[in-house]
């Protein structure tokens, strides 16, 4: 899958090791870069490993999408398609995304 930024910041934290490391902790930092290598070598969203808990969001951040990393971080993500593949009952077409846009990598629930 190909995986693009939204902003600088993110794509530095989530390709910067010494830089997760500083912010995010080793352990949570080493689980960043699995959560990411899962989302690279997956063809599309519905290959990414169970283990990784992909899931949608609700409320204000309806349309976004996240991954579990550690403890309560996550990396937050969306489609980078346009139009967005969506199926015919209005759900997500898993199948058909094939990039993504990293938001951020943050813990939401503590927010």
């Amino acid at each position: 899958m190909v995986i693009v930024f939204k902003t600088s910041r993110v794509e530095e934290l989530c390709n910067d090791d010494r830089l997760a490391i500083r912010k995010l902790g080793a352990v949570c930092a080493a689980k960043l870069r699995t959560r990411l290598d899962d989302l690279k070598h997956a063809p599309s969203l519905d290959a990414v490993p169970i283990h990784a808990r992909c899931h949608p969001l609700k409320g204000n951040q309806a349309g976004l999408l996240a991954i579990t990393v550690h403890a309560g971080y996550r990396l937050v993500f969306q489609p980078h398609h346009d139009p967005i593949p969506m199926k015919s009952d209005g759900g997500l077409d898993l199948r058909n995304v094939t990039c993504v846009c990293v938001v951020s990598v943050e813990d939401y629930h503590h927010g």
